[in-house]
């Protein structure tokens, strides 16, 4: 993608599992079902708020105003760049793929048009990575059409982007045709280029019936599963002088491109580690990047449309590799997408755990939840969603000082999850888990934790009110050692924030390291 705007987050000495209990239930309160219906009005919310029709194009912001933190599209940042742009045409072709309407039939044809009439030299743009989305959707939107332009479009940009490959680093595509050089300022072969050229080269055999787009595939796929791959862990790209260095980033995009590379190579060739790698990366995801199985906040920009691309190709991975143990989790971030959207326009926003805000909202962002309605069967359930209550604190949203105050890490033992939360000592500085509830009442919250330093305490607030002014973190015998402590807080039917912080008037002291909220 063309801006980067997210950093890597480290995790340092803070692990707090949160252990929620029911201590007397409340009656139920109910939520708008995930049905055909919502999938449907969360479409036209998306079209009616954000796509201009005399420029057959979507807009970046819900509020069509220029914002500085994304300004890097046509018309000075109006409407999106060339990612999101394809990101959002791959929505509308899942709307008209579930429902063979022909308004968005016509919409497929429209936003090609109006994208080619913004970049009518696609190939201005360096950037492999932006130029194979493209490339991708082109071939989906030829699959779904028939339309030759399409294929034509399709076909010419892979070659263009496989031209970019070479043996540096052992083989892959550059991430930027300006960029070839290793340890050349951004020069690096990274998974947001080559995963998505393994299923377009799937889709180009197909098309043609020629084996040589699946030596291709095979090629990509080979180079960036022994170069980008440790285990279940999808390293994001490799860069730097000589043999290079590999950057371990964390993002769903990463796991979500790389398990659709190998869906698409499994359906190619039925060979089966193909699905065992597809697996892998899928349950690291689901097991270790949600909040209670809700997929997590990365960020906004670009960050907001990571799962959309890990949502998409999971659901491949549950259609076309057979995999049914994914549909109940498809259906719940579904259902938490809709539950949580801005009701005032039906606008879905980037945080699946809490309301979406009264602010401007993202194009991409949006796009995310409403694909994931077009994609998943609906259920028909009408309630909150409460998850499994497990809540890591690496997952969770928080309030840095400065930029700092608390760091992610995985360097002491003993953590769940991907780490945990430490270096925190800061005033000013808390973390918020966003808890939802079928029911109201009042839980006993266990939190988990080492503090090493001594006794630490914090303050609780639950959705802004405090229930515990200094609660004490007794000391642990280290950083790998963990310990408990418990307090009670009144929830709410639906959302929810439970905030840990630190606050020295109210007595917060020293260093302490967290990890989970469960059990709710």
């Amino acid at each position: 993608m063309t801006v980067f705007t997210w950093k890597k987050r480290i995790l340092t000495a803070f692990a707090c599992l949160l252990t929620l209990s029911l201590l007397y239930p409340a009656a139920n309160h109910k939520a708008q079902a995930f049905t055909e219906s919502d999938a449907d009005a969360a479409m036209t919310a998306l079209v009616n708020v954000f796509y201009d029709p005399a420029a057959k194009y979507f807009y970046v912001n819900s509020d069509h105003q220029i914002h500085p933190e994304h300004a890097h599209g046509p018309d000075g940042g109006l409407y999106t760049d060339f990612w999101w742009e394809a990101q959002l045409w791959e929505t509308v072709m899942d709307a008209y793929e579930r429902t063979g309407s022909p308004a968005y039939r016509t919409m497929i044809d429209d936003v090609y048009a109006g994208f080619n009439a913004k970049y009518p030299d696609m190939m201005a743009n360096p950037f492999n990575d932006d130029l194979g989305w493209w490339a991708l959707a082109c071939l989906r939107a030829y699959e779904l059409t028939g339309t030759t332009e399409y294929l034509n479009r399709g076909t010419f940009l892979f070659n263009e982007i496989y031209a970019e490959w070479d043996t540096s680093y052992g083989g892959g595509i550059w991430w930027r045709s300006d960029a070839h050089t290793p340890g050349q300022a951004n020069a690096q072969k990274n998974m947001a280029t080559n995963a998505p050229m393994i299923m377009t080269a799937v889709k180009l055999r197909d098309a043609y019936n020629d084996l040589a787009y699946l030596t291709k595939a095979t090629q990509i796929y080979n180079w960036t599963k022994s170069t980008l791959v440790n285990g279940s862990k999808i390293n994001d790209h490799i860069e730097g002088a000589g043999s290079g260095i590999i950057k371990d980033w964390d993002f769903t995009y990463n796991y979500g491109t790389f398990l659709g590379a190998a869906v698409s190579l499994y359906e190619a060739t039925g060979t089966a580690s193909y699905l065992t790698d597809a697996n892998s990366a899928a349950e690291y995801v689901v097991n270790k990047m949600v909040s209670a199985q809700t997929i997590m906040y990365e960020g906004e920009n670009d960050a907001a449309g990571f799962k959309m691309i890990f949502l998409r190709n999971l659901n491949r991975l549950r259609e076309k590799g057979g995999q049914a143990q994914y549909l109940s989790f498809l259906q719940q971030n579904a259902t938490q997408a809709w539950n949580h959207r801005r009701t005032s326009d039906n606008i879905i926003g980037s945080d699946w755990l809490r309301p979406t805000g009264s602010g401007y909202v993202q194009s991409l962002a949006a796009a995310a939840g409403v694909s994931i309605l077009q994609l998943v069967p609906a259920d028909g359930y009408s309630g909150y969603i409460a998850g499994n209550g497990a809540y890591e604190a690496e997952n969770a949203r928080r309030t840095l000082i400065g930029g700092g105050g608390m760091i992610n890490e995985s360097t002491n033992a003993g953590f769940t999850g991907r780490g945990y939360v430490g270096g925190w000592n800061t005033d000013g500085t808390s973390i918020d888990f966003y808890v939802n509830q079928n029911t109201a009442g009042t839980r006993t919250v266990t939190f988990r934790y080492a503090a090493a330093a001594g006794n630490a305490s914090r303050y609780v607030k639950v959705n802004g009110v405090v229930v515990a002014s200094n609660l004490v973190f007794g000391s642990t015998s280290g950083w790998s050692s963990y310990g408990t402590v418990t307090v009670a807080v009144p929830l709410n039917a639906g959302s929810n924030t439970i905030r840990l912080g630190f606050d020295s008037s109210l007595g917060s002291s020293n260093y302490l390291n967290v990890d989970l909220l469960s059990g709710l």
